[in-house]
């Protein structure tokens, strides 16, 4: 897993795609593209869930600082940083 925490600066949104069903939970960061692949289905939220938690340890934050602004049922998010 990528150490993102150079982007865990408060107020910062990140744009990130999901993947679900993958062989194995990842966050990574190439050519710019915030990418996270979960191996949980997509349903009542449980990938989001997880995606919450890969995002929070790989930014090295609390998963209470991470706000889903847009994209709950959608493969591409936004997620806010909250101070």
């Amino acid at each position: 897993m990528e150490d993102l925490r150079h982007l865990a600066l408060p107020g910062t949104t990140l744009a990130l795609r999901v993947t679900p069903r993958a062989a194995r939970n990842a966050v990574t960061l190439k050519d710019g593209q915030l990418r996270v692949t979960v191996t949980t289905v997509p349903e009542d939220g449980k990938a989001n869930a997880v995606v919450v938690q890969l995002l929070a340890k790989a930014l090295g934050i609390p998963k209470s600082r991470l706000t889903l602004i847009r994209g709950a049922t959608s493969r591409d998010k936004l997620f806010r940083i909250e101070p």
